[in-house]
């Protein structure tokens, strides 16, 4: 109903900005990664919104890009997850590492969000795995499609080994997604380059 609103940042009342749009104030709930990058009071700005319509209320959710609206429609689409548990999911873990989290499975990553328990995370995941795909998160963060070319085998055996040095499959996902011209290298050297990307993540 109601795609975006282009206005200037009158408010910030806890996690709800308001925007005065043509001489309207709207009220608009945002998550944490919205209030820390908010410009100074006064200042135009240009938030995505969801009005979300209740039989008691309706409320207004925003966001500054199209890909944090679309996946927060997608939890919404959760079974029991409502708005107040995909804004917190949100505010504790970027668009980006949400999807790289559903692809690698790891619950532990998503029940850091308020309210959102381990059973929770792993219905989250169950439900969004198939319609998260590697391409989609390398396409959103911006990053080398390379690696989707990489025998499944060779990822698999890479993320195995980064798993047993202790580290989250999120984070050897993250790690593999960043490498050059994947689809040339062994496992050792995936294993490698994955290993310096590591460092930098």
């Amino acid at each position: 109903m109601i795609s975006y609103i282009r206005g200037e940042l009158a408010e910030i009342l806890g996690d709800i900005v308001v925007l005065e749009s043509g001489m309207v104030g709207f009220n608009i709930r945002v998550p944490g990664a919205v209030l820390s990058s908010l410009p100074p009071i006064g200042t135009e700005m240009k938030l995505y919104t969801y009005l979300y319509v209740r039989e008691d209320a309706m409320s207004l959710f925003g966001f500054l890009s199209r890909d944090d609206l679309n996946l927060f429609k997608q939890l919404l689409g959760v079974n029991g997850v409502g708005p107040k548990a995909a804004l917190g999911i949100l505010s504790v873990i970027s668009p980006n590492d949400f999807r790289f989290a559903v692809l690698a499975g790891d619950a532990k990553a998503i029940s850091r969000a308020p309210g959102i328990g381990a059973k929770t995370a792993q219905k989250i995941i169950l439900e969004l795995k198939d319609r998260i795909t590697l391409e989609e998160a390398l396409e959103q963060g911006q990053v080398s499609h390379t690696v989707n070319r990489v025998p499944e085998n060779q990822k698999q055996e890479a993320v195995l080994a980064l798993t047993a040095l202790g580290y989250s499959n999120t984070e050897a996902l993250k790690a593999l997604s960043k490498v050059k011209n994947a689809n040339e290298l062994s496992v050792e050297q995936l294993l490698k380059a994955a290993l310096k990307n590591m460092a930098i993540l």
